[in-house]
């Protein structure tokens, strides 16, 4: 099933590309009927153009780093290529940050680059999903992305990784697992990336793809074929669920001072020591919770129903739960595989 990839012929598929070429075994199409995609094509040459007249820059940029788009002949793990990323949807909106994102004060937001895409934004309109980053990324001829593996994705955490190519060519691929194929413009690819994988272009010419980062919700598993579902253990399928308001008394009923293990805040993919306990606390910033450590408020907070929170820009991988026996239930999950603690809380003002 890892080697799994999805054309997903429900959303709408571009001119002239109704063929599937011949699709390797275990990655047949989904059947249906296929309507025509807007010219997303002529939306990302528009794009490039725009983007190199006008080059923004962020205002009073604040302390966060920033990665610039790669240009040619940057290296990379030690590998030179020509791989370049434009932001239709990050954190904060910024126009500039390239990198996929993840957990903080900010939820992801469309940049203005989308506005002169409007083509490619009614594409990300019509995934049925809740929808992170969306980043067109260009791989040029020749290069090649050493191979890799993104663990944090998979529907067992509740993140996918969809790709929509829009400009390629038969000697561009993806090969996950040791498993090459290329992925035909105009339509919806779903491929497991928590898997060893990489991308090659081995055409005369860049290959531009969308990438989209998303929640899973029950939508998107139902696009899925037969043969894939019957693949998938819906029972380690996390998915995702819609936010709960909060009323202004409620959410300060649910502020307090708790000790958060050092793990929960650590996303590195390499093996790390133990972190100590830090003090944290779940707080009202600027008119929203957040949950502060060591008193710097570090990620906003979606409250998911029962005082159970997630963290902004990020799934249900992790969560915060204010209990009324006076504790705090702080998870970490991936499918059924559960690290839990609790730590007593003490109740604080709100601000």
């Amino acid at each position: 099933m890892g080697r799994f990839a999805l054309d997903v012929s429900d959303l709408p598929a571009a001119p002239g590309s109704s063929d599937h070429d011949d699709v390797p075994p275990g990655h047949r199409i989904a059947d249906g009927s296929a309507r025509r995609l807007p010219a997303v094509g002529a939306d990302a040459a528009q794009l490039r153009c725009r983007r190199a007249a006008r080059r923004p820059r962020p205002a009073a940029a604040p302390a966060v780093a920033r990665p610039a788009p790669l240009r040619p002949g940057r290296r990379r793990h030690g590998v030179r290529m020509d791989w370049r990323i434009l932001p239709l949807r990050s954190v904060g909106g910024d126009p500039v940050r390239t990198d996929p994102g993840g957990a903080g004060l900010t939820d992801f937001a469309d940049t203005p680059w989308l506005a002169d895409a409007p083509a490619l934004a009614q594409v990300i309109d019509a995934l049925p999903g809740p929808v992170r980053g969306v980043r067109l990324i260009a791989l040029g001829a020749g290069a090649t992305v050493h191979e890799h593996r993104d663990y944090k994705y998979g529907f067992e955490r509740g993140l996918l990784r969809l790709h929509v190519p829009i400009d390629t060519n038969p000697d561009a691929v993806v090969v996950i697992d040791g498993v090459s194929e290329h992925w035909t413009a105009g339509r919806l690819w779903f491929g497991d990336f928590g898997r060893r994988h990489y991308v090659a272009n081995g055409g005369d010419r860049s290959r531009v793809h969308m990438v989209l980062d998303c929640l899973v919700s029950r939508e998107i598993v139902g696009l899925l074929p037969e043969e894939f579902l019957e693949l998938l253990p819906l029972s380690e399928v996390m998915f995702a669920r819609d936010p709960v308001p909060l009323t202004a008394s409620e959410r300060d009923r649910l502020c307090c001072r708790f000790r958060l293990p050092g793990d929960f805040a650590q996303w590195s993919e390499e093996e790390v020591e133990a972190r100590p306990d830090s003090d944290a606390a779940i707080l009202v910033h600027e008119d929203r919770l957040v949950l502060a450590i060591d008193g710097e408020p570090a990620f906003g907070l979606v409250h998911l129903g029962l005082g159970e929170f997630r963290l902004s820009g990020w799934s249900e991988e992790r969560t915060i739960a204010v209990e009324s026996t006076g504790q705090v239930r702080i998870r970490e999950r991936a499918g059924r595989a559960l690290r839990e603690w609790t730590r007593p809380a003490q109740p604080t003002q709100a601000g």
